[in-house]
């Protein structure tokens, strides 16, 4: 049983997609500020059907000539932001709009930074925690900006709509993981079976975000957003 959870938890990240996915074909009647979402969905199960083969090719017989993961990481990690970030600012909510705005550029120069002075692009012994912490960090102000947004807005309706459940789903992720992230790197060099035991939370806090997306498209079809 143990080693059936187990199994589970390490291919989470590509089973847990297929919720998601089933809801959002066939591709109608969907909402303009979902188009980023569903198009993450799907990028993100090519990534991390990839990331997991390479990582476990030799458990599943085969011999590839990739046997690192981590630029699909970093690649999946910028996915995921401008993904979301096209989500929020498709939203067009009443307020906070500048400031949603400035956000993109925040982290163009984080990147700059990141991959020029503290570190590179491919590092072929581990994430880029600083990369994957300045996404969670970013992404979880634009959840606060949505929620204070929809504070404002008198009679707005927070659990019936789509982008309530995804945005929902985005806060559950980012802020379980932000410190993971953010110390994640000092786990490995201290101790690996940690790290590897930290990242399982990563995996539970996945399963959540694709369950609370399937949710939002799930409730596409009974529900009429107003943007």
């Amino acid at each position: 049983m143990e080693s059936i959870l187990n199994i589970l938890l390490i291919w989470s990240e590509v089973w847990a997609l297929l919720i998601p996915l089933y809801f959002i074909f066939p591709l109608k009647d969907q909402a303009g500020y979902l188009n980023p979402i569903r198009f993450y969905i799907i990028i993100a199960f090519i990534f991390n059907t990839i990331a997991n083969v390479i990582s476990n090719q030799k458990y599943i017989g085969l011999s590839l000539p990739w046997h690192n993961n981590i630029l699909i990481y970093n690649l999946h990690s910028i996915t995921r932001f401008v993904c979301f970030t096209c989500f929020f600012i498709l939203l067009k909510q009443n307020y906070y709009t500048n400031l949603k705005k400035i956000i993109p550029f925040l982290y163009v120069a984080i990147l700059l930074i990141n991959f020029t002075i503290l570190g590179r692009f491919f590092n072929p012994l581990h994430i880029n925690g600083n990369l994957m912490t300045a996404e969670s960090y970013l992404l979880l102000v634009y959840c606060l900006l949505y929620y204070l947004s929809k504070l404002k807005e008198e009679g707005a309706l927070l659990n019936d709509a789509p982008d309530f459940w995804i945005v929902t789903g985005l806060s559950v992720y980012v802020v379980i993981n932000f410190f993971l992230f953010l110390f994640y790197i000092p786990m490995i060099n201290e101790n690996t079976k940690l790290a590897d035991k930290m990242w399982e939370v990563h995996n539970v806090a996945y399963i959540i975000l694709c369950m609370f997306i399937g949710r939002a498209f799930y409730l596409v079809k009974s529900y009429k957003p107003s943007v």
